[in-house]
């Protein structure tokens, strides 16, 4: 008799293919885009939230050489984590970082001190679906506070503007570079943050636009 673990079997979609589109557009539709529309109207404030875990280590480009090379690795798997909330309207960021972890007390950081940026109006936070976003004690503060918390579709990176802004980091600060130390590694992410609205306005003008990608049946089975 063979025996087969149940277990080591992948769990079925929740969602076809087809209802993953229709749930994306649906969103897209009646929540994210009214939304936006009545922030930049001047009704109110968005921002999307996100938190980005920088592993310190080499990380390669493209490397041409006739000899061959070695190149010096991070120890260990520090990382950097920048919890992060990006104000497309008034092209802003409100962060909050540790070499810990990200958990319902930072988003918790994260909330008082969206709440303590003196906006008038309704504030809107568009999230990802992390587990401790979810939980009472951060749902609870929010109420609170009066800041709404809308939750992405699952598997909706797309929709979420400040992914980007996390992917342009790792292209400035880590792609074919080597920290001697963490605090350089710190120190560099930092101050590429830092010049979000000064020397990288011009890039991110263009970059952060609310001109979100969607995905037809074809591209979601391609992928």
């Amino acid at each position: 008799m063979k025996w087969r673990c149940l277990a080591a079997l992948p769990l079925p979609p929740k969602k076809t293919v087809d209802e993953q589109v229709a749930t994306q557009a649906q969103f897209l539709q009646e929540k994210l885009e009214p939304t936006l529309a009545q922030a930049e109207a001047g009704q109110g404030h968005v921002f999307f939230v996100d938190a980005a875990h920088f592993v310190m280590g080499s990380f390669l480009a493209c490397v041409w050489c006739w000899v061959r090379q070695f190149i010096r690795g991070g120890s260990g798997r520090k990382r950097y984590n920048v919890l992060g909330a990006w104000n497309p309207v008034g092209r802003q960021l409100v962060r909050i970082t540790n070499a810990t972890v990200v958990n319902a007390e930072t988003m918790g950081l994260l909330l008082r001190t969206i709440a303590g940026l003196g906006l008038v109006g309704p504030i809107t936070l568009f999230l990802d679906n992390a587990r401790y976003q979810h939980c009472k004690q951060v749902m609870a503060l929010a109420q609170e506070l009066g800041i709404r918390l809308e939750f992405l579709p699952s598997y909706s990176p797309n929709l979420n503007l400040i992914e980007r802004l996390w992917k342009f980091v790792k292209k400035q600060v880590l792609y074919g570079r080597h920290y001697a130390t963490f605090a350089d590694f710190q120190r560099a992410i930092d101050d590429c943050l830092d010049k979000v609205p000064t020397d990288h306005q011009a890039e991110l003008k263009t970059l952060m636009t609310t001109k979100f990608q969607t995905f037809d049946k074809v591209s979601f089975l391609a992928a």
